[in-house]
């Protein structure tokens, strides 16, 4: 069997995913993240904080939950289910950060927790800054031809 007949065969005898279904239940539970942000946003302005720092209590609040329900095999199947609707928002992020380090806790704390945090979100980390670092220096030479 050849490469490309073996290819048409997997493909053949694969079973096709439910885009629909899949995309609906991404939007939906992504929405739901939304909604959920939303309402702690307004909880915190009613508590006082001003849009800047109720924000930012939003955030800590958002990775905070995803980091508990990924150490308690929660955010896991709900993911199974919304697909990039969990991975999109910043709970993403989150889940990305812990997982690894509650799969690989019995490696040790610097081995396994420590080692392993990064191996997913690292890349975007770095690259986010250097991102930001590069468009930096660019705006600082548009700002000095100006």
């Amino acid at each position: 069997m050849t490469e490309k007949e073996y290819g048409a065969f997997i493909q053949e005898i694969s079973p096709r995913s439910p885009m629909g279904k899949d995309c609906l239940n991404a939007f939906w539970i992504g929405g739901l993240i939304c909604v959920l942000g939303q309402l702690a946003m307004n909880g915190y302005r009613a508590l006082g904080l001003d849009a800047h720092a109720a924000g930012t209590a939003v955030s800590m609040s958002l990775v905070t939950l995803s980091a508990v329900l990924t150490g308690l095999s929660v955010y896991d199947d709900i993911a199974k289910h919304a697909g990039a609707g969990t991975l999109v928002p910043i709970t993403g992020f989150a889940n990305s950060i812990a997982a690894p380090a509650v799969e690989f806790q019995t490696e040790g704390f610097v081995l396994g927790v420590g080692a392993k945090m990064f191996t997913i979100a690292g890349p975007v980390i770095v690259y986010g800054t250097v991102a930001s670092v590069v468009y930096g220096l660019i705006y600082y030479c548009w700002q000095l031809v100006m």
